[in-house]
């Protein structure tokens, strides 16, 4: 009986997987993920959106008490108001709308708008205000908030905001084509929360709140058509009602800043004639007790370098005690001489040998540099005020400490080794404490190959030195150092690098309060620090991480739901019970554990499980997190706890995916020809039966085993492979991790990726005969070396490869400028050493020179907009390969960069790779463009996706 059940039930699973159809290349667009998640600081209310590829969003505001649901289609770019009363989002047109718009070619300005939403918490109403640019809350105020509208539309009578309760809210007919932009401002509308007044503020370009909200400085162009429009700065107090004018007339103004007592502010601006092409900015400054802003600082001030003025790019900050204002100089740039003719003079770069940077990084970054500005600093109640500059043009760069109360700043300098980025990638700095009040500079680290930061009080410099793998402290007062991990046993390096240079840290976790100790993380365990070396060091979760092959990390769990990032909460209290992620390298499980800063123990499990987590988002006023969490199987979906022992599902992302055979995820794990313990992911398909063989391809890039429990939703990739989609339709997928010898990446990638094929292929559900393999850039370079060095694959893709070192070496990756020398001396090839030094290592490792040996089809995408690979890689690999009469296929997707951006590109290359590997794995008719290929002449016309019954 027990025999006649078990064989009932394997047909029912047989018949219920045979129901169940194979992904095609329909499902992307609608195929959802998780999208923004937050809490209000109460912890009451969870908003969350779920989005689709190429669809309407969903976003969703949830009542943990009572469970009642609003459902704002299409709203984005959420945020609470600080007092939890209020959410405020973006709702945008319909996709439909903007395909359409796109259709007719029609200008920006005519394109459907955004809209806002306004949800009453309490109330649960909303009110939809169409064709809104921006909204704000106040960091830490509440009851108002101010949102800038659009031009208004003139094709039809402008929508008054409707206030709807949610179960009426009709978000379908949002967005109609409006006028085209000027320059002229738009409608400020300040609202208020609590009683629902509006108040309307003509012609704004930019506005600003203070801290608390109790002010708002906002901009105004006013108007060609209306000579009485207002123009100039203007300070609301939100709280009485009344309108200062800080500064009168026509300019530009920009960059505000209030104090941390919302009662200062300061902003730059100028007001030359429009047509004056280099314009002089001033510093304006206003304060509660007076009644217009104040030029402090302006081309004639006393400490503002010759023929220097201030930058109207450059940031404004007040120190945290309000006592100094930062702000951002430059050299006058060189007026444009209108008397050259633009078509009688020469275009030319020109390269020399001395230059700091090549021309081409210089060209790349000309925009960026033509706004760098220098930061300076003026005593803002001093009776003799004067700019102290502390950066300039050899000392470029520079941090404030103890959020500007300190009296240095933290300068830095890359000055004079700047060349040395061509073969290494980066460049060596030195270090200096800058007085804020003098300018006066002291030099506290010379040459170093790593990074420093100033500790949150300001009392230290916290640096790590990549040339002897320790972390070391710099104390401001005594200036004493103190290496912080030398002594240890345990590195706090890389312990896997496998590149031919210096090893980078593990990182600094936190400070705790009073820079008394500083966290740093070892590559399994977090250990504390006594920055002044008079405690020894304490190992805070002791041990158990390297015992136990867990890696922790401390868990920044405080959001800013403003800017949608993680707070970076700068240090935490003495005995701070703290959250950690937990990665287990062993079984890839993911988790998180509690521990006490002060204590040296392990930490506390609350939960590991074989899934992956988001990071944990925690309500800034109670104790409710928010996350999401999936794996290979289960789609990601939003959750919420209090402690994890239970948890609440918020959402049910692709349902659909039951519908489609899909697969499974498992660690495998075999040993090298040369003795190496190696592991990778197999893909299985959902309906696998052992007794079948199954085609299978090999995808790789270096290591990608800790993503065992990592989603993989079916999506038109930029060119990797499409993993859940080959499974889904009968392939086996193979994703090795590969480790590297310096001088050796090619033989390096034969050790791993061939062996673990060859382990798998003992299996006898494997094809041997029937296997392809896959990769983009670095996983390109390895699969075009592969079909060098032997037949075992049937069939090959390669995505942006290189194939010849000896001409890749001195490139240019063009997105930024930078020469390609340091990645074959330092990083990813891992030649390490020069073309010079080592011919024979980039001859080895170069798949050109044994074209020859190929005998295996290839395709090779190479884009001719690629930033990162030269595109005549590509091109030296199809012409070597169509030389020898190999079966290769090239594809350029013009314009494109490295990684495939527009969508419709993503779509083609699935297509093509499918058709691809199904005529060699799985015997599937041949494609036109495999056979006859797309003439020029029919480009645009014809995509050669039509099945035939040729050979290529």
């Amino acid at each position: 009986m027990q025999k006649s059940l078990t064989i009932i039930l394997f047909f029912v699973v047989s018949f219920a997987y045979a129901q169940k159809k194979p992904l095609d290349h329909s499902v992307y667009d609608t195929w959802e993920s998780v999208g923004t998640k937050q809490l209000s600081n109460n912890g009451q209310w969870a908003m969350y959106g779920v989005l689709q590829q190429e669809g309407d969003a969903q976003l969703f505001i949830t009542n943990l008490k009572t469970n009642t649901k609003l459902n704002i289609p299409r709203g984005m770019n959420s945020q609470f108001s600080n007092d939890s009363e209020f959410a405020a989002f973006n709702i945008r047109p319909l996709n439909k709308d903007i395909r359409q718009a796109k259709i007719k070619k029609k200008k920006p300005d005519e394109t459907p708008k955004d809209s806002l939403g306004i949800a009453n918490l309490t109330t649960n109403a909303i009110i939809k205000v169409a064709r809104v640019k921006s909204f704000k809350f106040p960091e830490d105020g509440f009851g108002v908030m101010a949102y800038l509208t659009e031009k208004p539309d003139t094709a039809k009578k402008s929508v008054k905001p409707v206030e709807k309760k949610d179960s009426e809210t009709d978000f379908a007919d949002d967005e109609p084509a409006g006028k085209p932009k000027t320059e002229e401002g738009t409608d400020l509308v300040v609202k208020n929360l609590l009683t629902g007044t509006d108040k309307t503020y003509k012609f704004v370009t930019d506005y600003y709140f203070s801290k608390d909200g109790k002010q708002l400085v906002f901009t105004c162009s006013g108007s060609k058509k209306d000579k009485t429009a207002p123009q100039g700065v203007f300070l609301l107090s939100t709280e009485k009602g009344t309108l200062k004018t800080l500064v009168k007339g026509k300019g530009s103004f920009k960059n505000f800043a209030f104090d941390e007592d919302s009662e200062h502010l300061a902003f730059v601006g100028e007001q030359d004639p429009e047509k004056q092409e280099i314009k002089k900015y001033n510093v304006y400054y206003n304060s509660i007790t007076l009644d217009t802003a104040q030029t402090i600082v302006d081309y004639d001030m006393p400490g503002l370098p010759a023929k220097w003025s201030v930058s109207g790019d450059g940031r404004v900050n007040f120190s945290k005690d309000g006592k100094k204002l930062f702000f951002g100089i430059a050299p006058i740039k060189k007026a444009k001489d209108t008397t050259i003719v633009d078509f009688e003079v020469a275009k030319v770069d020109v390269w020399n040998y001395k230059d700091d940077y090549l021309q081409p990084m210089q060209l790349k970054n000309a925009d960026r540099d033509s706004k760098k500005s220098y930061l300076s600093v003026i005593d803002v109640f001093s009776s003799d005020p004067k700019v102290i500059p502390l950066t300039d043009l050899t000392l470029p760069d520079a941090n404030m400490m103890a959020e500007g109360d300190a009296p240095f700043v933290l300068a830095s300098t890359d000055y004079g080794h700047r060349i040395e980025s061509q073969w290494s990638g980066s460049t060596s700095k030195d270090y200096y404490l800058v007085d804020t009040k003098t300018g006066q500079r002291k030099k506290i680290i010379s040459g170093l190959n790593g990074n420093a930061m100033a500790s949150p009080g300001g009392n230290y410099v916290l640096y790590f030195d990549r040339k002897n793998g320790n972390w070391y402290t710099y104390n401001v007062v005594t200036a004493k150092t103190v290496a912080l991990t030398e002594s240890l046993n345990v590195k706090f390096v890389d312990e896997d690098n496998d590149v031919p240079d210096l090893p980078s840290s593990y990182g600094i976790a936190t400070w705790t309060e009073g820079d008394k100790a500083v966290l740093l993380n070892d590559r399994y365990d977090i250990w504390s620090f006594s920055p002044d070396g008079k405690s020894p060091a304490k190992n805070i979760t002791a041990g158990f991480g390297r015992e136990n092959k867990i890696t922790f990390r401390y868990e920044r769990v405080q959001q800013d739901n403003r800017l949608e990032r993680f707070v970076d909460n700068k240090f935490v209290k003495a005995n701070e019970l703290v959250w950690l992620d937990g990665f287990n390298n062993t079984t890839k499980e993911n988790g998180f554990y509690r521990t006490n800063v002060g204590s040296v123990k392990a930490p506390e499990l609350v939960v590991m499980a074989k899934t992956k987590y988001s990071n944990l988002i925690k309500a800034k006023d109670a104790d409710v997190y928010i996350y999401d969490k999936g794996n290979y199987v289960e789609s990601p979906n939003v959750y919420v706890t209090t402690d994890f022992k239970t948890e609440t599902k918020l959402t049910n992302t692709n349902p659909q995916q039951q519908n489609y055979n899909w697969g499974t995820a498992e660690l495998v794990k075999w040993t090298t020809p040369k003795g190496f313990k190696a592991e990778g992911i197999l893909y299985k398909p959902e309906n696998f039966d052992p007794n079948k063989k199954y085609p299978m391809i090999a995808y790789f890039y270096e290591k990608l085993s800790d993503g065992l429990y990592s989603y993989q939703a079916p999506a038109p990739t930029p060119s990797r492979l499409n993993i859940s989609f080959f499974v889904s339709n009968g392939y086996l997928v193979f994703a090795p991790d590969i480790s590297y010898e310096a001088g050796h990446p090619g033989q390096s990638a034969v050790e791993f990726i061939n062996s673990g094929v060859e382990s798998l292929k003992k299996n006898s559900w494997v094809d041997g005969s029937k296997i392809g393999i896959q990769g983009q850039s670095w996983g390109g370079y390895q699969v075009a070396y592969l079909i060098t060095q032997n037949n075992m694959y049937a069939a090959a893709w390669a995505g942006a490869p290189v194939a010849n070192m000896t001409s890749a070496y001195g490139g240019i990756r063009w997105e930024s400028g930078m020469n390609r020398q340091f990645q074959y001396e330092k990083t990813q090839s891992r030649i390490g050493a020069t073309l010079w030094e080592k011919p024979e290592l980039y001859i080895e490792n170069s798949p050109l020179f044994m074209f020859p040996k190929v005998n295996t089809p290839v395709v090779v995408m190479a884009n001719d907009a690629d930033g990162a690979v030269p595109w005549y890689q590509g091109i030296e690999m199809f012409t070597g390969l169509r030389r020898l009469g190999k079966p290769v296929w090239m594809l350029n997707y013009n314009g494109e960069a490295h990684n495939l951006v527009q969508r419709q590109n993503r779509k083609d290359i699935q297509i093509r790779e499918q058709q691809f590997f199904d005529y060699y794995l799985k015997g599937a008719k041949a494609p036109a463009w495999m056979t006859s290929g797309v003439p020029a002449t029919e480009k645009g016309k014809t995509w050669g996706f039509e099945l035939t019954d040729e050979k290529p």
